[in-house]
């Protein structure tokens, strides 16, 4: 079974609201549960960075975001969570991919000929206050997806351009240096709801129109209170079409549940009426993570150790792949041999090696491409046994290493990143090859 890498991330630029758990939180932790899934989160504090330049905003929103996924039921242990910002291969790798991709690419990205267009229609240079963060922000975006070669990432429509953007960046590398890079797909969401704010517009920090994820039970009740309906008295039919309230009351109800609002609306439900029942509804669903979120919120050290951890595990894939990829552009040590043509230089894939000893019993070993020891099994009854647990080492990674029933030793001054890098290795050129 192969398994897929699954990656998303949220900017820190404010508090989690309703539209983001709708949209990406909830969606996301049930994805985390699939077996078939490898799955990255991240919080991507490098992106608020070119809209937001008030750091306390920035710390409070990626703690705020942070205890928000792990309330909603996101398992550190399972998945790779971690801050964007703990990995510095990311800026590294958003550098060497964009010397690789052509700045037209990035003239047609739709936030940055959105910001040109306005300052065109307002008779002003059409760079006025376009900062390089936002001219970038493509690139960025793809090194996070590459960093970690994610087969699947979540966007809605408007962000399938990255998507196609990250594709040509690996493209363009792998045509330059060889196959390092799988290029994503993008995952469209089209199931799930995008939820409307206070005033109807969709729901965003932007409009100023948004409700707190955890906000307290009181303070949810008065926003729903606040939401803008029509001029229809009590006892007269009311439109499901474009009613704020049932679009957020359905992203939350059961179908059941969202049939019998859909009736009271034609039997004339009053909007205080209707407004209670959506805050009950929401509040049923939140109250449960509501305290766990507090806990975490009052507990920053344990936030903060918690990320400390994801960004470990991070840093055991990323860091061992940017020296393969450093290697390949030519940031090598001088004594290394180099070739005139870097397409035509593929380092030699990691091996194992499976053989039978005198004694009758059965052994594997992992070796580097240039020979050098990295793991060393102990005795198996049979080749088949042997075949399976090297199997789970490519399969599971270093995490088999654990889970075995043979003796695993790593080689002299060898590291479990080490190991890491090389099944990751074997892993990337499998699925390189055509199918």
């Amino acid at each position: 079974m192969r398994i897929e890498r699954f990656l998303t991330g949220i900017t820190t630029s404010g508090t989690p609201h309703l539209g983001n758990y709708v949209g990406s939180i909830r969606p996301s932790v049930g994805h985390s549960l699939r077996p078939d899934v490898e799955s990255f989160y991240f919080l991507a504090d490098y992106h608020a960075l070119i809209k937001v330049h008030d750091p306390a905003r920035i710390q409070r929103s990626t703690l705020e975001i942070a205890a928000s996924w792990l309330a909603c039921g996101l398992n550190p242990d399972r998945v790779v969570f971690y801050r964007q910002s703990d990995i510095p291969e990311i800026p590294e790798l958003t550098w060497f991919l964009s010397c690789v991709l052509g700045k037209g690419v990035l003239n047609r990205a739709h936030a940055y000929k959105a910001a040109v267009d306005k300052n065109t229609a307002a008779g002003n240079d059409p760079d006025s206050d376009v900062n390089v963060g936002l001219f970038m922000y493509p690139v960025l975006m793809g090194a996070d997806i590459l960093m970690f070669n994610a087969h699947q990432v979540p966007v809605g429509r408007d962000q399938v351009q990255h998507i196609e953007m990250a594709r040509d960046m690996a493209h363009s590398f792998n045509h330059r240096y060889g196959e390092h890079f799988v290029a994503p797909e993008a995952a469209i969401e089209d199931h799930v709801a995008t939820l409307p704010g206070l005033d109807g517009r969709k729901m965003s920090k932007s409009y100023d129109n948004t409700i707190p994820l955890f906000a307290p039970r009181e303070q949810l009740k008065k926003l729903i209170g606040s939401i803008v309906t029509d001029s229809s008295a009590p006892g007269e039919p009311k439109a499901v079409d474009g009613s704020t309230l049932f679009q957020i009351y359905q992203a939350f109800a059961s179908a059941s549940e969202t049939e019998a609002l859909r009736q009271a609306y034609a039997a004339g439900i009053s909007w205080a009426d209707a407004k209670h029942l959506v805050f009950e509804r929401i509040d049923q669903e939140m109250a449960p993570m509501r305290a766990a979120y507090q806990a975490l919120i009052d507990d920053p050290a344990k936030m903060e150790a918690i990320l400390q951890a994801g960004a470990a595990k991070a840093r055991a894939i990323a860091t061992p792949f940017m020296g393969q990829l450093r290697h390949a552009v030519g940031l090598r040590p001088l004594q290394t041999h180099a070739s005139a043509s870097a397409k035509t230089v593929k380092l030699a894939l990691p091996v194992f090696k499976q053989y039978r000893e005198p004694d009758g019993r059965f052994y594997f070993k992992l070796q580097s491409g240039d020979g050098k020891l990295l793991l060393q099994s102990g005795a198996f009854a049979s080749p088949k046994v042997a075949g399976q647990t090297i199997a789970a080492l490519q399969a599971e990674g270093v995490t088999a290493l654990n889970s075995s029933t043979v003796t695993l030793e790593k080689g002299p001054e060898v590291t479990e990143s080490d190991i890491a890098a090389a099944l990751q290795a074997l892993q990337m050129a499998k699925e390189a090859k055509p199918v």
